[in-house]
């Protein structure tokens, strides 16, 4: 009798072939259930609440009466937003900061990370333990302050991008990655046909560790574009200042004497409120626009170490 054998584990049936099928629903699955679909309302309800408030109108905002959907839909607010000048000027500036500050931080990271993941470098355990030193101690804010002035870098892009492309905890990630996926094997067949380690490097492991390196690039890339700490510490100049610091001037003006600080040029006929709302939105999007070319690796990278096999 050749029949398929199959087991329940956890109230799931596993067949041979690998395939599983939930025949029982436990209180517990619900609960977790519920826990997951509250986290993912506490993400996605405020994004909906300032996105109906950003294309709704002054009256129905300032009368509380726009929840999760637009009423009396205007796009008065992104008019004047796009026709300020300033914050256009920012947006550009912050997508140009963030892609260098990203591929700086990829090949800073990977120069880390691969020759770590390697046990013919002698010293590995000291390099290693030097280089995840800054992730437990750091300066402070008046000697980096300091630092900075000393390496003429304040009011400067460059004080955006170098101090923070070397991260700890992404180079430990990419290592552990490269350790897991990466077999010694491949790479002392490589040697045997005489290629380098520069060779190895950008024609075997990096084409094979997609996942981690999508993963890394948008932990970066997030990282940077949410930053404003920096900008308020280092610039001064009003052209080197990034979105998130223009909207967190924005939202502080409007908060403080009820105006948000456009240019003239912006012909604002919308609320403080409503601005605000439209100005989140704008220096959102361009992030989320992000995640689903990077989606597909993106899952695979955060599993790295969670499932061996």
């Amino acid at each position: 009798m050749a029949k398929k054998k199959e087991e329940v584990i956890r109230g799931a049936e596993v067949s041979s072939d690998g395939s599983r099928a939930i025949n029982k629903f436990r209180f517990s699955d619900f609960v977790m259930m519920a826990v997951i679909v509250l986290l993912c309302l506490t993400c996605i309800l405020p994004f909906l609440h300032l996105a109906a408030k950003s294309i709704s109108s002054n009256t129905f905002v300032v009368a509380k009466q726009v929840a999760f959907w637009p009423k009396g839909i205007t796009f008065d607010a992104y008019v004047s937003i796009f026709k300020d000048g300033s914050l256009t000027y920012a947006m550009i500036y912050s997508i140009i900061v963030t892609l260098i500050f990203t591929a700086l931080g990829m090949a800073v990271c990977t120069c880390a990370a691969y020759p770590l993941s390697k046990k013919r470098l002698k010293g590995r355990t000291f390099f290693t333990f030097a280089l995840m030193i800054p992730m437990y101690f750091g300066a402070g804010l008046i000697p980096s302050y300091l630092l900075m002035d000393k390496l003429n870098l304040l009011d400067n892009m460059w004080v955006l991008i170098l101090p923070l492309i070397y991260s700890p905890y992404n180079m430990l990630i990419m290592k552990s990655s490269l350790q897991s996926t990466i077999p010694d094997s491949l790479e002392e067949s490589a040697f045997l046909d005489g290629a380098s380690n520069l060779q190895i490097l950008f024609k075997i492991v990096l084409p094979l560790s997609k996942p981690v390196i999508a993963t890394l690039s948008l932990f970066y890339a997030v990282g940077r574009w949410n930053s404003y700490a920096d900008n308020i510490y280092y610039i001064q100049t009003d052209k080197l200042k990034m979105a998130q610091y223009k909207l967190a001037q924005m939202v502080s003006s409007a908060n403080a004497a009820q105006t948000v600080s456009l240019s003239e040029g912006a012909a604002v006929t919308s609320t403080p409120e409503v601005l605000q709302a439209a100005a989140v939105m704008v220096v959102t999007v361009p992030i989320i626009c992000i995640y689903p070319f990077l989606q597909k690796y993106f899952v695979k990278g955060v599993m790295i170490g969670a499932v061996k096999g």
